[in-house]
């Protein structure tokens, strides 16, 4: 699974969200390219992401989108989304 994380330097959740992803991702070790909306602009007006962040879109092996995360959420939060898509 590929997850395409959307952030940005200025964003508070953002932070929090870079923290719990790295304990997240050790577990699940996904591919993570990450993006920030000031640098990246471009390439993240494609994925749609709206104005919340950060967002973690995901996408299986095809490159179909299987969900996405927005806003801060929990540790927990987080796995049961993961676990409900795999």
């Amino acid at each position: 699974m590929k997850v395409v994380k959307v952030s940005a330097i200025w964003c508070g959740a953002c932070l929090i969200m870079n923290k719990r992803w790295k304990e997240i991702n050790t577990k699940y070790n996904f591919e993570t390219i990450s993006l920030d909306v000031d640098v990246d602009e471009d390439v993240v007006e494609k994925y749609n992401t709206g104005e919340k962040l950060p967002v973690f879109i995901f996408f299986d092996d095809d490159d179909r989108e299987l969900g996405r995360l927005i806003g801060e959420k929990s540790t927990s939060q987080i796995e049961e989304f993961i676990e409900g898509i795999r």
